[in-house]
């Protein structure tokens, strides 16, 4: 049997007036919605692609958080760019995040729009040992 928590609110999650959950957890995973750069009042924060991406990465280990995951849990990232000539400040970025031996499966793309005119978004799943 599947036992399902949603993550509307939790403790340096952005407060959203969107109809998301931030993260799912089902059983020993977590799907975490996509974060932007948006801070904890719900509103947008405009900056280089690699400012955007730091608070991105922020709300998704936050939605993690909250979920009782950890950034070691991560084992798939989805990042969307609004332009892929950003990819390689942000891969610096992935770089510190993740050091080798401990990085996620990844899929990168460009996409045609992001919420708010974003320049990032992250998504991604954890998994917990059972």
């Amino acid at each position: 049997m599947n036992n399902k928590k949603y993550i509307v609110k939790g403790e340096g999650l952005p407060q959203w007036s969107n109809p998301i959950s931030h993260a799912v957890v089902v059983n020993n995973m977590c799907f975490v919605s996509g974060q932007l750069s948006v801070n904890e009042a719900g509103k947008y924060v405009s900056g280089t692609a690699l400012e955007e991406a730091k608070l991105a990465f922020s709300n998704f280990f936050a939605a993690l958080k909250t979920s009782d995951f950890s950034k070691e849990d991560v084992v798939f990232i989805d990042i969307a760019f609004s332009d892929l000539d950003d990819l390689a400040v942000v891969n610096q970025l992935f770089i510190e995040l993740f050091p080798e031996g401990k990085r996620p499966a990844r899929t990168i793309y460009q996409a045609a729009a992001l919420p708010f005119e974003g320049k990032v978004k992250v998504t991604g799943t954890a998994v917990k040992d059972l």
